[in-house]
């Protein structure tokens, strides 16, 4: 199986993964194709994904989703069986993908005995979907609180802002930015797991600082 790169790096020129916004089965798929770390000269695209991918090696098998998307950039290398010659059977008892399992049963077994296999393999294929650890989607965000004035105290709103505590909700880094007028603003990154934490209710939360807050604007948001 070989991967078409310029088809890929066309792909996600204007895309953070294969399919969706968080990794997935079909990123997996793609990647176990590509034998060697593209060359970011040629590829700069399929290159920052390949390495961004890499990273969640140990996580793979986890992934959510299917690689059937994946597929649409690998090329199975397939060669016709000589005339007369004989066509191998595939070899039976090898493991099933969770998408790939046949749920109807063969058309030549009786009715109730199809009707029996067809129960057992939805039965594990759910098993096996609800054994699987959950991703947590999170995101990394960088907020732009202003002050009134320059008399604000900033060291006291940045204080302010960080005595905010949520499940779910991490502060970071954080500067003074100068925006004129002898007036700087508080540039403050944070990471939410998106389920728990609503940004526009964190906004709110932080307006209502408002001895020191005027406003705030979110500067630059982005998937983990």
């Amino acid at each position: 199986m070989s991967i078409d790169l310029t088809k890929l790096e066309q792909h996600l020129a204007t895309r953070s993964y294969v399919e969706g916004y968080t990794p997935s089965q079909a990123d997996v798929h793609v990647f176990k194709a590509i034998t060697s770390a593209p060359d970011a000269s040629k590829n700069p695209h399929v290159a920052r994904w390949y390495t961004h991918i890499k990273s969640y090696t140990a996580e793979h098998n986890s992934l959510p989703g299917s690689s059937t998307a994946g597929e649409t950039f690998t090329r199975a290398a397939v060669s016709e069986p000589p005339t007369g010659a004989a066509v191998s059977e595939p070899p039976t008892g090898a493991a099933e993908d969770d998408d790939e399992i046949d749920l109807f049963g063969s058309d030549e077994e009786d009715d109730a005995e199809a009707e029996r296999i067809k129960a057992e393999r939805v039965a594990e294929y759910n098993a096996r979907k609800a054994n699987k650890p959950k991703t947590i989607a999170k995101s990394l965000v960088t907020l732009d609180v202003k002050p009134w004035d320059d008399e604000t105290d900033m060291v006291a709103l940045e204080q302010s802002v960080r005595s905010i505590e949520q499940d779910g909700l991490v502060w970071g880094s954080s500067k003074l930015v100068a925006v004129g007028f002898g007036i700087k603003k508080l540039q403050i990154s944070l990471v939410v797991e998106d389920e728990k934490v609503s940004i526009d209710e964190l906004q709110e939360k932080i307006a209502e600082f408002d001895d020191y807050v005027q406003s705030s604007d979110v500067a630059a948001m982005s998937k983990l």
